[in-house]
């Protein structure tokens, strides 16, 4: 199942994240993919909101240190793999355990690490309309995350 959305500015942005973020559960997987500047880290924000995380204004891009810890009713864990060298160098973080926890994982490049994804996750692609347009596909890996897309 596949929808796209077309969202006009940064409090769209937002207001959709933050109802994601709400519909997520333990053990729920977000693939994001986009090029540089697309919003990834900003959706990511807003998720964390959604999800009540202790301090979501905390969330940045964890690009340096390859993965963000936050803590909150569901835990949040951030992932960027856009330095790794390769998908094996994905599994080494020790992926695996934070997939197959009971937290919310995002993943930022995920088309980089795709054969280390779970079997099913939501996979959110972005791309830049202009300045300040997104067009957001989401796209239902598995039937679990069929229903959030029909409640976005």
């Amino acid at each position: 199942m596949k929808t796209t959305l077309l969202i006009h500015n940064l409090n769209e942005t937002e207001a959709l994240g933050r109802k994601l973020g709400e519909l997520l559960f333990p053990g729920a997987v977000l693939a994001l993919v986009g090029t540089l500047g697309a919003g990834k880290t900003h959706l990511t924000r807003a998720i964390a909101e959604g999800l009540r995380v202790d301090h979501p204004e905390a969330v940045n891009s964890p690009t340096f240190v390859l993965i963000q810890e936050y803590d909150g009713p569901i835990p949040l864990y951030h992932f960027d793999t856009y330095r790794l060298p390769d998908a094996r160098a994905f599994a080494a973080l020790g992926a695996e355990e934070y997939l197959g926890g009971n937290g919310v994982c995002i993943i930022e490049w995920a088309d980089k690490v795709q054969e280390f994804l779970p079997s099913e996750y939501l996979k959110i692609t972005l791309n830049i309309v202009d300045q300040d347009t997104r067009q957001m596909e989401f796209e239902a890996v598995g039937t679990r995350y069929e229903a959030i897309i029909s409640l976005l």
